[in-house]
Protein backbone atom coordinates (compact mmCIF):
# COMPACT_ATOMS: atom_id res chain seq x y z
CA UNK A 1 0.00 0.00 0.00
CA UNK A 2 1.21 3.52 -0.77
CA UNK A 3 2.39 5.68 2.13
CA UNK A 4 -0.47 8.17 2.01
CA UNK A 5 -3.71 8.84 0.21
CA UNK A 6 -3.32 11.20 -2.76
CA UNK A 7 -5.69 13.56 -4.49
CA UNK A 8 -5.67 13.44 -8.29
CA UNK A 9 -7.46 15.61 -10.81
CA UNK A 10 -9.40 15.02 -13.99
CA UNK A 11 -10.72 17.00 -16.93
CA UNK A 12 -14.15 16.11 -18.34
CA UNK A 13 -13.34 15.11 -21.91
CA UNK A 14 -16.16 12.98 -23.31
CA UNK A 15 -16.56 12.91 -27.08
CA UNK A 16 -19.89 11.22 -27.71
CA UNK A 17 -21.78 10.47 -30.90
CA UNK A 18 -25.52 11.12 -30.83
CA UNK A 19 -26.89 10.12 -34.23
CA UNK A 20 -25.85 12.96 -36.56
CA UNK A 21 -24.25 15.05 -33.80
CA UNK A 22 -21.08 14.79 -31.74
CA UNK A 23 -20.71 16.25 -28.25
CA UNK A 24 -17.19 17.36 -27.34
CA UNK A 25 -16.83 18.35 -23.69
CA UNK A 26 -13.31 19.69 -24.16
CA UNK A 27 -14.63 22.33 -26.52
CA UNK A 28 -17.93 22.91 -24.73
CA UNK A 29 -16.16 23.72 -21.46
CA UNK A 30 -13.51 25.74 -23.30
CA UNK A 31 -10.57 23.71 -22.02
CA UNK A 32 -9.48 22.83 -25.54
CA UNK A 33 -8.60 26.48 -26.19
CA UNK A 34 -7.19 27.40 -22.75
CA UNK A 35 -3.58 26.25 -22.46
CA UNK A 36 -3.30 28.20 -19.20
CA UNK A 37 -5.62 25.71 -17.50
CA UNK A 38 -2.67 23.38 -16.96
CA UNK A 39 -0.84 25.92 -14.82
CA UNK A 40 -3.98 26.34 -12.72
CA UNK A 41 -4.04 22.58 -12.16
CA UNK A 42 -0.39 22.45 -11.18
CA UNK A 43 -0.80 25.40 -8.81
CA UNK A 44 -3.33 23.37 -6.81
CA UNK A 45 -0.62 20.82 -6.06
CA UNK A 46 -2.11 18.06 -8.21
CA UNK A 47 0.63 15.63 -9.26
CA UNK A 48 -1.45 13.05 -11.15
CA UNK A 49 -4.07 14.03 -13.72
CA UNK A 50 -6.49 12.03 -15.83
CA UNK A 51 -5.98 13.71 -19.18
CA UNK A 52 -7.23 13.15 -22.72
CA UNK A 53 -5.03 11.95 -25.57
CA UNK A 54 -8.19 11.10 -27.42
CA UNK A 55 -8.18 9.09 -30.60
CA UNK A 56 -10.94 11.27 -32.04
CA UNK A 57 -8.89 14.43 -31.47
CA UNK A 58 -5.84 13.14 -33.30
CA UNK A 59 -7.50 11.23 -36.15
CA UNK A 60 -10.94 12.79 -36.21
CA UNK A 61 -10.96 13.78 -39.88
CA UNK A 62 -8.97 10.83 -41.23
CA UNK A 63 -5.53 12.43 -40.93
CA UNK A 64 -3.26 12.61 -37.90
CA UNK A 65 -2.85 15.91 -36.10
CA UNK A 66 -0.80 15.65 -32.92
CA UNK A 67 -0.37 19.35 -32.23
CA UNK A 68 -2.84 19.57 -29.35
CA UNK A 69 -1.63 16.55 -27.33
CA UNK A 70 1.99 17.43 -28.11
CA UNK A 71 1.59 20.88 -26.57
CA UNK A 72 -0.50 19.77 -23.60
CA UNK A 73 1.47 16.68 -22.61
CA UNK A 74 4.80 18.44 -22.89
CA UNK A 75 3.47 21.27 -20.72
CA UNK A 76 2.25 18.80 -18.10
CA UNK A 77 5.66 17.18 -18.14
CA UNK A 78 7.30 20.57 -17.62
CA UNK A 79 4.94 21.30 -14.73
CA UNK A 80 5.72 17.99 -13.02
CA UNK A 81 2.21 16.57 -13.43
CA UNK A 82 1.91 12.87 -14.32
CA UNK A 83 -0.85 12.25 -16.89
CA UNK A 84 -3.08 9.20 -16.94
CA UNK A 85 -3.60 9.16 -20.69
CA UNK A 86 -7.18 8.49 -21.77
CA UNK A 87 -7.58 7.34 -25.38
CA UNK A 88 -11.37 6.92 -25.68
CA UNK A 89 -13.82 8.54 -23.25
CA UNK A 90 -17.40 7.39 -23.92
CA UNK A 91 -16.53 7.64 -27.60
CA UNK A 92 -16.57 5.47 -30.68
CA UNK A 93 -13.24 6.42 -32.21
CA UNK A 94 -12.83 8.46 -35.42
CA UNK A 95 -15.77 8.70 -37.79
CA UNK A 96 -14.29 5.98 -39.97
CA UNK A 97 -14.96 3.34 -37.32
CA UNK A 98 -17.19 2.47 -34.35
CA UNK A 99 -17.07 0.11 -31.39
CA UNK A 100 -18.89 -2.75 -33.13
CA UNK A 101 -16.63 -2.51 -36.17
CA UNK A 102 -14.76 -5.86 -36.22
CA UNK A 103 -11.54 -3.93 -36.73
CA UNK A 104 -12.11 -1.53 -33.81
CA UNK A 105 -9.85 -3.32 -31.28
CA UNK A 106 -6.94 -3.55 -33.70
CA UNK A 107 -7.40 0.05 -34.85
CA UNK A 108 -7.36 1.35 -31.28
CA UNK A 109 -4.31 -0.79 -30.53
CA UNK A 110 -2.50 0.77 -33.48
CA UNK A 111 -3.31 4.25 -32.20
CA UNK A 112 -2.27 3.28 -28.65
CA UNK A 113 1.08 2.10 -29.95
CA UNK A 114 1.59 5.42 -31.71
CA UNK A 115 0.83 7.28 -28.47
CA UNK A 116 3.35 5.19 -26.54
CA UNK A 117 6.00 5.61 -29.23
CA UNK A 118 5.46 9.37 -29.33
CA UNK A 119 5.37 9.87 -25.55
CA UNK A 120 7.58 7.12 -24.10
CA UNK A 121 7.71 8.89 -20.72
CA UNK A 122 4.01 8.26 -20.03
CA UNK A 123 3.39 5.72 -17.26
CA UNK A 124 -0.37 5.27 -16.86
CA UNK A 125 -3.14 4.71 -19.38
CA UNK A 126 -6.91 4.34 -19.57
CA UNK A 127 -7.45 3.16 -23.16
CA UNK A 128 -11.24 3.14 -22.74
CA UNK A 129 -13.12 4.85 -19.94
CA UNK A 130 -15.95 2.92 -18.24
CA UNK A 131 -16.51 0.20 -20.88
CA UNK A 132 -19.58 -1.37 -19.25
CA UNK A 133 -21.18 1.96 -18.34
CA UNK A 134 -20.62 3.21 -21.88
CA UNK A 135 -22.09 -0.03 -23.23
CA UNK A 136 -25.18 0.32 -21.04
CA UNK A 137 -25.83 3.91 -22.11
CA UNK A 138 -25.09 3.15 -25.78
CA UNK A 139 -26.46 -0.35 -26.14
CA UNK A 140 -29.16 -0.77 -23.49
CA UNK A 141 -30.58 2.72 -22.94
CA UNK A 142 -30.10 3.89 -26.53
CA UNK A 143 -28.83 7.39 -25.71
CA UNK A 144 -25.46 7.22 -27.49
CA UNK A 145 -24.18 5.59 -30.67
CA UNK A 146 -25.10 2.94 -31.76
CA UNK A 147 -28.36 3.68 -29.89
CA UNK A 148 -29.10 0.07 -29.06
CA UNK A 149 -31.93 -0.86 -26.73
CA UNK A 150 -31.23 -4.48 -25.85
CA UNK A 151 -28.86 -6.30 -23.56
CA UNK A 152 -27.32 -8.21 -26.45
CA UNK A 153 -25.97 -4.97 -27.94
CA UNK A 154 -24.76 -3.91 -24.51
CA UNK A 155 -22.82 -7.16 -24.10
CA UNK A 156 -21.26 -7.00 -27.55
CA UNK A 157 -20.14 -3.42 -26.90
CA UNK A 158 -18.64 -4.43 -23.55
CA UNK A 159 -16.60 -7.30 -24.96
CA UNK A 160 -15.42 -5.24 -27.93
CA UNK A 161 -14.18 -2.48 -25.62
CA UNK A 162 -12.44 -4.94 -23.31
CA UNK A 163 -10.70 -6.62 -26.25
CA UNK A 164 -9.66 -3.19 -27.51
CA UNK A 165 -8.31 -2.29 -24.06
CA UNK A 166 -6.27 -5.50 -23.82
CA UNK A 167 -4.82 -5.08 -27.31
CA UNK A 168 -4.11 -1.40 -26.68
CA UNK A 169 -2.15 -2.17 -23.52
CA UNK A 170 -0.20 -4.85 -25.35
CA UNK A 171 0.73 -2.33 -28.04
CA UNK A 172 1.65 0.30 -25.44
CA UNK A 173 3.87 -2.14 -23.53
CA UNK A 174 5.89 -2.85 -26.65
CA UNK A 175 7.25 0.67 -26.21
CA UNK A 176 6.70 1.22 -22.46
CA UNK A 177 7.13 -2.19 -20.78
CA UNK A 178 6.11 -0.92 -17.36
CA UNK A 179 2.96 0.89 -18.51
CA UNK A 180 0.10 0.64 -16.02
CA UNK A 181 -3.55 0.12 -16.85
CA UNK A 182 -5.88 2.31 -14.79
CA UNK A 183 -9.26 0.81 -15.60
CA UNK A 184 -12.21 3.00 -14.67
CA UNK A 185 -15.81 1.94 -14.14
CA UNK A 186 -18.92 2.85 -12.16
CA UNK A 187 -19.48 -0.01 -9.70
CA UNK A 188 -22.65 1.31 -8.10
CA UNK A 189 -24.68 -1.25 -6.17
CA UNK A 190 -28.35 -1.92 -6.80
CA UNK A 191 -30.72 -2.27 -3.85
CA UNK A 192 -34.34 -3.35 -4.14
CA UNK A 193 -37.60 -4.23 -2.50
CA UNK A 194 -37.93 -7.95 -1.65
CA UNK A 195 -39.93 -8.75 -4.77
CA UNK A 196 -37.19 -7.36 -7.01
CA UNK A 197 -34.29 -9.06 -5.24
CA UNK A 198 -33.65 -11.28 -8.26
CA UNK A 199 -33.20 -8.23 -10.51
CA UNK A 200 -30.87 -6.51 -8.03
CA UNK A 201 -28.79 -9.69 -7.73
CA UNK A 202 -28.50 -9.88 -11.50
CA UNK A 203 -27.39 -6.27 -11.90
CA UNK A 204 -24.97 -6.50 -8.99
CA UNK A 205 -23.26 -9.42 -10.71
CA UNK A 206 -23.31 -7.71 -14.11
CA UNK A 207 -21.52 -4.60 -12.81
CA UNK A 208 -18.27 -6.60 -12.58
CA UNK A 209 -18.39 -7.83 -16.17
CA UNK A 210 -15.78 -5.53 -17.73
CA UNK A 211 -13.23 -6.14 -14.96
CA UNK A 212 -13.93 -9.86 -14.99
CA UNK A 213 -13.32 -9.94 -18.75
CA UNK A 214 -10.04 -8.04 -18.47
CA UNK A 215 -8.95 -10.18 -15.52
CA UNK A 216 -9.47 -13.41 -17.46
CA UNK A 217 -12.29 -14.59 -15.21
CA UNK A 218 -15.00 -15.09 -17.83
CA UNK A 219 -14.55 -18.78 -18.58
CA UNK A 220 -17.18 -21.45 -19.16
CA UNK A 221 -18.15 -21.37 -15.48
CA UNK A 222 -18.70 -17.62 -15.27
CA UNK A 223 -22.37 -16.68 -14.68
CA UNK A 224 -22.41 -14.46 -17.78
CA UNK A 225 -20.52 -16.71 -20.18
CA UNK A 226 -23.61 -18.32 -21.72
CA UNK A 227 -25.49 -15.00 -21.88
CA UNK A 228 -22.58 -13.42 -23.75
CA UNK A 229 -22.59 -16.22 -26.31
CA UNK A 230 -26.37 -15.97 -26.67
CA UNK A 231 -25.92 -12.23 -27.29
CA UNK A 232 -23.78 -12.98 -30.32
CA UNK A 233 -20.34 -12.56 -28.77
CA UNK A 234 -17.70 -14.63 -30.57
CA UNK A 235 -16.51 -17.47 -28.33
CA UNK A 236 -12.99 -16.95 -29.66
CA UNK A 237 -12.99 -13.44 -28.24
CA UNK A 238 -13.94 -14.70 -24.79
CA UNK A 239 -11.30 -17.43 -25.00
CA UNK A 240 -8.74 -14.82 -26.05
CA UNK A 241 -9.45 -12.65 -23.00
CA UNK A 242 -9.47 -15.66 -20.69
CA UNK A 243 -6.20 -17.09 -22.01
CA UNK A 244 -4.31 -13.79 -22.11
CA UNK A 245 -5.80 -11.54 -19.41
CA UNK A 246 -5.02 -7.85 -18.99
CA UNK A 247 -5.87 -7.12 -15.35
CA UNK A 248 -5.75 -3.50 -14.20
CA UNK A 249 -2.75 -2.28 -12.28
CA UNK A 250 -5.14 0.16 -10.62
CA UNK A 251 -8.91 -0.26 -10.52
CA UNK A 252 -10.65 3.09 -10.85
CA UNK A 253 -14.10 3.54 -9.36
CA UNK A 254 -16.10 6.49 -10.66
CA UNK A 255 -18.57 7.30 -7.90
CA UNK A 256 -21.50 9.71 -7.98
CA UNK A 257 -24.53 10.41 -5.83
CA UNK A 258 -26.54 8.54 -8.44
CA UNK A 259 -24.23 5.50 -8.68
CA UNK A 260 -26.05 3.36 -6.11
CA UNK A 261 -29.65 2.60 -7.12
CA UNK A 262 -32.90 1.37 -5.60
CA UNK A 263 -35.49 -0.66 -7.54
CA UNK A 264 -38.99 -0.32 -6.09
CA UNK A 265 -42.11 -2.05 -7.41
CA UNK A 266 -44.49 0.14 -5.37
CA UNK A 267 -45.18 2.57 -8.21
CA UNK A 268 -47.72 4.56 -6.20
CA UNK A 269 -44.90 6.01 -4.12
CA UNK A 270 -43.27 7.63 -7.17
CA UNK A 271 -45.91 9.38 -9.27
CA UNK A 272 -43.29 11.65 -10.87
CA UNK A 273 -40.76 8.93 -11.73
CA UNK A 274 -40.56 7.13 -15.06
CA UNK A 275 -41.68 3.52 -14.81
CA UNK A 276 -39.35 0.85 -16.18
CA UNK A 277 -39.22 -2.89 -15.95
CA UNK A 278 -37.66 -6.13 -17.10
CA UNK A 279 -40.58 -7.80 -18.87
CA UNK A 280 -41.62 -9.52 -15.65
CA UNK A 281 -42.09 -6.73 -13.14
CA UNK A 282 -42.61 -2.99 -13.49
CA UNK A 283 -40.58 -0.76 -11.19
CA UNK A 284 -38.88 2.58 -10.74
CA UNK A 285 -35.12 2.98 -10.60
CA UNK A 286 -34.04 5.83 -8.31
CA UNK A 287 -30.84 6.99 -6.61
CA UNK A 288 -30.43 5.01 -3.40
CA UNK A 289 -29.49 8.18 -1.49
CA UNK A 290 -33.07 9.34 -2.02
CA UNK A 291 -34.44 6.24 -0.30
CA UNK A 292 -34.37 4.37 2.97
CA UNK A 293 -31.14 2.74 1.74
CA UNK A 294 -29.16 5.99 1.87
CA UNK A 295 -26.97 4.81 4.75
CA UNK A 296 -25.90 1.79 2.66
CA UNK A 297 -25.03 4.00 -0.30
CA UNK A 298 -21.51 4.87 0.77
CA UNK A 299 -18.21 4.92 -1.06
CA UNK A 300 -16.39 2.94 1.62
CA UNK A 301 -18.77 0.00 1.09
CA UNK A 302 -18.17 -0.01 -2.67
CA UNK A 303 -14.41 0.18 -2.12
CA UNK A 304 -14.58 -2.82 0.21
CA UNK A 305 -16.57 -4.81 -2.36
CA UNK A 306 -13.98 -4.10 -5.06
CA UNK A 307 -11.09 -4.91 -2.75
CA UNK A 308 -12.64 -8.16 -1.53
CA UNK A 309 -13.28 -9.30 -5.10
CA UNK A 310 -10.03 -8.36 -6.86
CA UNK A 311 -7.39 -7.52 -4.22
CA UNK A 312 -5.80 -4.95 -6.50
CA UNK A 313 -4.88 -1.31 -5.86
CA UNK A 314 -7.86 1.02 -6.18
CA UNK A 315 -8.28 4.72 -6.89
CA UNK A 316 -11.47 6.75 -6.86
CA UNK A 317 -11.09 8.13 -10.38
CA UNK A 318 -14.14 10.42 -10.51
CA UNK A 319 -15.80 12.37 -7.69
CA UNK A 320 -18.17 15.14 -8.71
CA UNK A 321 -21.51 16.50 -7.57
CA UNK A 322 -23.40 18.93 -9.78
CA UNK A 323 -25.10 20.95 -7.06
CA UNK A 324 -24.72 24.09 -4.99
CA UNK A 325 -21.20 24.88 -3.94
CA UNK A 326 -21.31 23.64 -0.35
CA UNK A 327 -22.87 20.36 -1.49
CA UNK A 328 -20.06 19.93 -4.01
CA UNK A 329 -17.59 20.47 -1.18
CA UNK A 330 -19.39 18.08 1.16
CA UNK A 331 -19.35 15.36 -1.50
CA UNK A 332 -15.62 15.78 -2.15
CA UNK A 333 -14.70 15.76 1.53
CA UNK A 334 -16.98 12.80 2.23
CA UNK A 335 -15.20 10.94 -0.58
CA UNK A 336 -11.82 11.76 0.94
CA UNK A 337 -12.93 10.57 4.37
CA UNK A 338 -14.56 7.42 2.99
CA UNK A 339 -11.37 6.52 1.10
CA UNK A 340 -9.34 7.04 4.28
CA UNK A 341 -11.76 4.79 6.18
CA UNK A 342 -11.40 2.05 3.55
CA UNK A 343 -7.61 2.31 3.80
CA UNK A 344 -7.87 2.01 7.57
CA UNK A 345 -9.88 -1.18 7.08
CA UNK A 346 -7.08 -2.68 4.99
CA UNK A 347 -7.97 -1.89 1.37
CA UNK A 348 -5.18 -0.55 -0.85
CA UNK A 349 -6.71 2.79 -1.82
CA UNK A 350 -4.27 5.04 -3.65
CA UNK A 351 -6.18 8.26 -4.38
CA UNK A 352 -9.40 10.12 -4.92
CA UNK A 353 -9.90 12.28 -7.99
CA UNK A 354 -11.51 15.69 -8.17
CA UNK A 355 -13.29 15.24 -11.48
CA UNK A 356 -14.49 17.84 -13.92
CA UNK A 357 -11.95 20.42 -12.74
CA UNK A 358 -13.34 22.89 -15.29
CA UNK A 359 -16.90 21.67 -15.06
CA UNK A 360 -19.16 19.74 -17.38
CA UNK A 361 -22.06 20.56 -19.66
CA UNK A 362 -25.45 18.83 -20.04
CA UNK A 363 -24.67 15.76 -17.96
CA UNK A 364 -28.06 16.16 -16.30
CA UNK A 365 -29.42 14.62 -19.54
CA UNK A 366 -26.41 12.37 -20.23
CA UNK A 367 -25.52 14.80 -23.05
CA UNK A 368 -28.74 13.92 -24.90
CA UNK A 369 -30.10 17.48 -24.77
CA UNK A 370 -27.87 20.38 -25.77
CA UNK A 371 -29.10 23.04 -23.35
CA UNK A 372 -25.83 24.40 -21.98
CA UNK A 373 -26.61 23.13 -18.47
CA UNK A 374 -23.34 23.76 -16.68
CA UNK A 375 -21.93 22.18 -13.52
CA UNK A 376 -18.83 23.87 -12.16
CA UNK A 377 -15.84 22.04 -10.75
CA UNK A 378 -12.70 23.36 -9.11
CA UNK A 379 -13.12 26.27 -11.51
CA UNK A 380 -16.19 28.01 -12.88
CA UNK A 381 -15.63 28.85 -16.55
CA UNK A 382 -18.78 30.89 -17.12
CA UNK A 383 -16.86 34.10 -16.48
CA UNK A 384 -14.28 35.65 -18.81
CA UNK A 385 -11.59 33.38 -17.35
CA UNK A 386 -11.70 30.35 -15.04
CA UNK A 387 -12.63 31.43 -11.53
CA UNK A 388 -11.57 29.36 -8.53
CA UNK A 389 -14.31 27.80 -6.43
CA UNK A 390 -14.07 26.38 -2.94
CA UNK A 391 -13.31 23.02 -4.57
CA UNK A 392 -9.99 24.42 -5.83
CA UNK A 393 -9.15 25.57 -2.31
CA UNK A 394 -10.04 22.16 -0.88
CA UNK A 395 -8.03 20.26 -3.48
CA UNK A 396 -5.02 22.50 -2.92
CA UNK A 397 -5.05 22.13 0.85
CA UNK A 398 -5.67 18.38 0.73
CA UNK A 399 -2.79 17.98 -1.74
CA UNK A 400 -0.46 19.90 0.56
CA UNK A 401 -1.72 19.07 4.06
CA UNK A 402 -4.03 16.06 3.73
CA UNK A 403 -7.07 17.80 5.23
CA UNK A 404 -9.47 20.68 4.68
CA UNK A 405 -11.94 22.53 6.86
CA UNK A 406 -14.78 24.91 6.07
CA UNK A 407 -17.84 26.03 8.07
CA UNK A 408 -20.14 24.42 5.48
CA UNK A 409 -18.71 21.05 6.55
CA UNK A 410 -20.21 21.47 10.03
CA UNK A 411 -23.39 19.98 8.57
CA UNK A 412 -23.73 16.98 6.22
CA UNK A 413 -24.91 16.95 2.63
CA UNK A 414 -28.58 16.64 1.79
CA UNK A 415 -28.12 12.91 1.08
CA UNK A 416 -27.21 12.17 4.72
CA UNK A 417 -29.56 12.09 7.68
CA UNK A 418 -28.76 15.06 9.88
CA UNK A 419 -28.08 14.06 13.49
CA UNK A 420 -28.08 16.48 16.43
CA UNK A 421 -24.72 18.27 16.23
CA UNK A 422 -22.08 17.76 18.90
CA UNK A 423 -21.40 21.48 18.77
CA UNK A 424 -23.21 24.33 17.04
CA UNK A 425 -22.39 24.88 13.40
CA UNK A 426 -20.37 27.97 12.58
CA UNK A 427 -22.85 30.46 11.22
CA UNK A 428 -23.18 33.36 8.85
CA UNK A 429 -24.71 36.60 10.02
CA UNK A 430 -27.59 38.15 8.08
CA UNK A 431 -28.62 41.78 8.43
CA UNK A 432 -31.49 43.18 6.46
CA UNK A 433 -35.24 43.38 6.10
CA UNK A 434 -37.78 42.65 3.45
CA UNK A 435 -38.34 39.84 1.02
CA UNK A 436 -34.72 39.39 -0.11
CA UNK A 437 -33.52 38.88 3.46
CA UNK A 438 -36.21 36.23 3.94
CA UNK A 439 -35.25 34.51 0.69
CA UNK A 440 -31.56 34.37 1.63
CA UNK A 441 -32.42 32.93 5.04
CA UNK A 442 -34.68 30.33 3.45
CA UNK A 443 -32.00 29.38 0.90
CA UNK A 444 -29.47 28.97 3.70
CA UNK A 445 -31.80 26.58 5.51
CA UNK A 446 -32.36 24.59 2.31
CA UNK A 447 -28.61 24.35 1.81
CA UNK A 448 -27.90 23.44 5.45
CA UNK A 449 -25.88 26.60 5.95
CA UNK A 450 -26.23 27.95 9.48
CA UNK A 451 -27.37 31.58 9.46
CA UNK A 452 -28.24 33.98 12.27
CA UNK A 453 -30.29 37.17 11.79
CA UNK A 454 -28.37 40.09 13.27
CA UNK A 455 -29.22 43.79 13.71
CA UNK A 456 -27.28 45.89 11.21
CA UNK A 457 -25.60 47.93 13.93
CA UNK A 458 -24.26 44.74 15.57
CA UNK A 459 -22.89 43.14 12.42
CA UNK A 460 -19.26 44.27 12.70
CA UNK A 461 -19.05 43.46 16.39
CA UNK A 462 -20.60 40.01 16.01
CA UNK A 463 -18.31 39.12 13.11
CA UNK A 464 -15.25 40.08 15.14
CA UNK A 465 -16.24 38.51 18.45
CA UNK A 466 -18.00 35.25 17.52
CA UNK A 467 -17.17 32.20 15.44
CA UNK A 468 -19.23 33.56 12.55
CA UNK A 469 -17.42 33.34 9.23
CA UNK A 470 -19.37 35.75 7.01
CA UNK A 471 -21.65 38.74 7.45
CA UNK A 472 -24.29 39.35 4.78
CA UNK A 473 -26.10 42.63 4.34
CA UNK A 474 -28.62 43.77 1.77
CA UNK A 475 -28.72 47.20 0.20
CA UNK A 476 -32.29 46.94 -0.98
CA UNK A 477 -33.84 50.23 0.07
CA UNK A 478 -35.79 50.20 -3.12
CA UNK A 479 -35.24 53.84 -4.15
CA UNK A 480 -32.57 55.50 -6.22
CA UNK A 481 -31.10 58.91 -5.36
CA UNK A 482 -33.84 60.50 -7.48
CA UNK A 483 -36.61 58.74 -5.60
CA UNK A 484 -37.51 56.25 -8.32
CA UNK A 485 -37.54 52.50 -7.79
CA UNK A 486 -33.95 51.22 -7.93
CA UNK A 487 -33.22 48.76 -10.73
CA UNK A 488 -30.60 46.90 -8.70
CA UNK A 489 -30.32 44.86 -5.55
CA UNK A 490 -26.89 44.98 -3.93
CA UNK A 491 -25.83 42.02 -1.81
CA UNK A 492 -22.71 42.36 0.32
CA UNK A 493 -20.68 39.96 2.36
CA UNK A 494 -17.85 40.79 4.72
CA UNK A 495 -15.43 38.10 5.83
CA UNK A 496 -13.26 38.32 8.96
CA UNK A 497 -10.61 40.93 8.30
CA UNK A 498 -11.13 43.39 5.46
CA UNK A 499 -12.16 41.02 2.65
CA UNK A 500 -15.50 41.85 1.05
CA UNK A 501 -17.79 40.58 -1.69
CA UNK A 502 -20.35 42.72 -3.55
CA UNK A 503 -22.92 41.39 -6.02
CA UNK A 504 -25.22 43.61 -8.07
CA UNK A 505 -28.35 41.99 -9.44
CA UNK A 506 -31.17 43.39 -11.51
CA UNK A 507 -34.57 43.24 -9.83
CA UNK A 508 -35.86 41.44 -12.91
CA UNK A 509 -33.83 38.37 -11.91
CA UNK A 510 -35.65 36.01 -9.56
CA UNK A 511 -34.85 36.45 -5.88
CA UNK A 512 -34.23 32.75 -5.23
CA UNK A 513 -31.87 32.50 -8.20
CA UNK A 514 -30.06 35.67 -7.11
CA UNK A 515 -29.72 34.44 -3.53
CA UNK A 516 -28.34 31.05 -4.56
CA UNK A 517 -25.80 32.56 -6.95
CA UNK A 518 -24.68 34.92 -4.19
CA UNK A 519 -24.39 32.11 -1.63
CA UNK A 520 -22.18 30.13 -4.01
CA UNK A 521 -19.78 33.07 -4.10
CA UNK A 522 -19.93 33.42 -0.32
CA UNK A 523 -19.08 29.73 0.18
CA UNK A 524 -16.22 30.14 -2.29
CA UNK A 525 -14.83 32.97 -0.18
CA UNK A 526 -14.90 35.07 -3.32
CA UNK A 527 -13.97 38.72 -2.92
CA UNK A 528 -14.40 41.73 -5.17
CA UNK A 529 -17.30 43.25 -7.09
CA UNK A 530 -19.51 41.28 -9.47
CA UNK A 531 -22.64 41.78 -11.51
CA UNK A 532 -25.19 39.00 -11.94
CA UNK A 533 -26.02 38.97 -15.64
CA UNK A 534 -28.54 36.16 -15.71
CA UNK A 535 -29.79 33.47 -13.36
CA UNK A 536 -32.05 30.45 -13.78
CA UNK A 537 -33.14 27.60 -11.51
CA UNK A 538 -30.67 24.89 -10.46
CA UNK A 539 -27.76 27.30 -10.08
CA UNK A 540 -27.55 28.20 -13.73
CA UNK A 541 -26.15 31.71 -13.56
CA UNK A 542 -23.66 34.02 -15.25
CA UNK A 543 -21.68 36.78 -13.55
CA UNK A 544 -18.98 39.24 -14.51
CA UNK A 545 -16.37 41.06 -12.46
CA UNK A 546 -16.91 44.81 -12.27
CA UNK A 547 -15.17 47.89 -10.91
CA UNK A 548 -16.35 51.40 -10.06
CA UNK A 549 -15.24 54.62 -11.70
CA UNK A 550 -14.83 57.91 -9.83
CA UNK A 551 -18.53 58.66 -10.06
CA UNK A 552 -19.47 55.33 -8.49
CA UNK A 553 -20.75 53.79 -11.73
CA UNK A 554 -19.71 50.17 -12.30
CA UNK A 555 -18.14 48.75 -15.44
CA UNK A 556 -17.03 45.27 -16.50
CA UNK A 557 -13.38 44.34 -16.06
Amino acid sequence: MSDSLEIWGGVECSIVRLRERTRDQLRETGHFDRAGDLSLIAEMGIKTLRYPVLWELVEGDGSSDWRWPDARLNELRRLGVRPIAGLVHHGSGPKSTHVLDPDFPELLARYAGQVAQRYPWLEMFTPINEPLTTARISGLYGLWHPHGTCEATCFRLTVAQCRATALAMKAIREHIPGAQLVQTEDFGRVFSTPRLGYQADYENERRWLALDLLSGLVDDDHPFHRRLLDAGVDRRHLDELSADPCPPNVIGIDYYLTSDRLLDDDLRRYPDEQTGGNGIDAYVDIAAVRSQMRDHARLRFRLKEIWDRYRRPIAVTELHNGCTREEQLRWLIEGWQEAKAARHDGADIRAITAWSLFGATDWNSMLAHQKGYYESGAFDVRDASPRKTIIASAVSQIAKEGAFDHPALDRPGWWRTECPPIKPARSMLLAGFGRMASVIEECCHMRRLAVRPTPPDKLTQELAQTNSWAAISIDDAGRSSRGSLSALTNLRCRFPGIARLDLQAARTIGMVETANAFLDLVVDGQTGMFRLLRAEPNNQYWIEAVAEDESGASYAV
